[in-house]
């Protein structure tokens, strides 16, 4: 069962399936009611970092690697504590006093501020977001224990649209119930579900559109990306990264 809690407002709240229109074009399709957000909001920083922006406001997660001159977080999300999503050296180059950072409880521990801890299952309100932590893990290999409590997330931004960053996972039974209007999905392999268990949680998922991540640095190619492609017959896009 997951729990509510919520961080700003004083209520908890529950995040409910919602309806929304969508619009898809051939490139950059664009979500949310009446099109208020597209994919051009989201910007994939490379590996398994993004910078997605609300409006005014900026949110990242995990960022890794940033370009120079990024614009400064009002949100920072965490899954875990590998080196490659936990950067202490990218957070303090885009955090502000007023920044909100979330992560699960290993993560949180290492991080002053504004910090939000999180387990696995739960629901909770950041600032004007509503945010549920899904059990990311892996199956068939120990890089990603269960019992860490690492997690993704989805996050339904005001307009109503749900991003759902899985972490680093394999295709694990809690993302079957994932409701997500775009999902961001590591394929890789050797750390994560490689491009055809990717193709399996997509399918699972059904995201209006998906985006492979986690790969390119570090594990993964360009021939991971076609094969995902291939077997996956929802609408993908591939974004270059940002760096």
């Amino acid at each position: 069962m997951m729990r509510q809690r919520s961080l700003s407002s004083g209520k908890a709240f529950s995040v409910a399936p919602i309806v929304v229109a969508c619009l898809l074009a051939v490139n950059l399709p664009s979500l949310g009611r009446g099109g208020e957000m597209d994919i051009k909001k989201i910007h994939w920083l490379g590996h398994a970092s993004f910078r997605i922006e609300v409006g005014s406001k900026q949110l990242y997660i995990d960022p890794f690697k940033l370009p120079a001159n990024v614009p400064k977080a009002d949100y920072i999300f965490i899954t875990h504590s590998h080196f490659d999503h936990l950067s202490k050296e990218d957070i303090e180059k885009i955090r502000s006093p007023q920044t909100i950072l979330v992560g699960p409880r290993d993560v949180a521990g290492q991080l002053t501020g504004m910090v939000k801890a999180v387990s696995p299952g739960e629901t909770l309100a950041v600032g004007e977001l509503q945010v549920i932590a899904v059990p990311a893990y892996n199956i068939n290999k120990r890089f990603h224990p269960k019992e860490n409590g690492w997690v993704g997330y989805v996050i339904r931004l005001p307009d109503g649209m749900r991003i759902y960053h899985a972490g680093d996972t394999d295709f694990v039974p809690e993302m079957r119930k994932v409701q997500a209007d775009v999902a961001l999905l590591p394929i890789g392999g050797t750390y994560t579900m490689d491009a055809k268990a990717a193709a399996e949680a997509a399918d699972a998922i059904k995201a209006s559109v998906t985006i492979p991540m986690h790969w390119g640095d570090i594990v993964g190619s360009q021939k991971d990306v076609e094969e995902f492609r291939k077997l996956y017959k929802g609408q993908v896009v591939v974004l270059t990264p940002e760096r």
